[in-house]
């Protein structure tokens, strides 16, 4: 997304997110289950409105604590798609439950999120789609492949040029340690 490193330094709501958050290494299990939700209610639509309704949406989904999504029900679905504050999407609000109760599961079975992340780490990007496509729902090429340079797993976040790539170096990320494998 090396465009990126043209249009958000600077933004108001591009900026904060590129500058502190795009691309840094995440192994925080509510953080991780966060960026992968905002990746799929980005899908079909801009990033500049996903940072607009975040605020909106870490409240509505309960700071995106993955355990607390998981119990969700239709109820908590309806209370969803009545709220004009998040994207209001029923595939993606669906998609965004069955993935906490996935994440639950693999946090029961590997320790946490991250872990798994890590232990299926490297892979490049098909072989990390076919996983997530295989785990999760709502996971198609784009919203795996941003969650994963988004969260300092795959190379391409910034461009060597960006004051952020420096930083971001200096944090050790997942895709400089090894070469991927399908």
């Amino acid at each position: 997304m090396n465009w990126y490193c043209d249009i958000a330094p600077g933004h108001p709501v591009h900026g904060p997110y590129h500058d502190t958050e795009y691309g840094v290494p995440v192994d925080d299990d509510r953080a991780l289950f966060e960026r992968l939700c905002l990746e799929i209610f980005q899908a079909g639509l801009s990033w500049l409105i996903v940072l607009k309704k975040r605020p909106a949406l870490v409240a509505a989904f309960d700071a995106f604590d993955p355990a607390r999504v998981a119990q969700y029900d239709e109820n908590d679905i309806e209370r969803l798609m009545s709220d004009a504050g998040i994207i209001r999407n029923r595939r993606k609000i669906a998609a965004v439950i069955g993935n906490a109760r996935k994440v639950v599961e693999i946090c029961e079975s590997e320790g946490s999120f991250a872990a798994w992340i890590q232990r299926h780490h490297p892979r490049d990007k098909a072989a990390w789609v076919k996983l997530f496509r295989q785990t999760f729902a709502f996971t198609g090429g784009e919203v795996v492949g941003e969650f994963l340079m988004s969260i300092g797993v795959l190379p391409g976040a910034h461009r060597p040029d960006c004051p952020a790539f420096a930083r971001i170096l200096d944090l050790d990320p997942l895709w400089r340690k090894s070469e991927p494998t399908s």
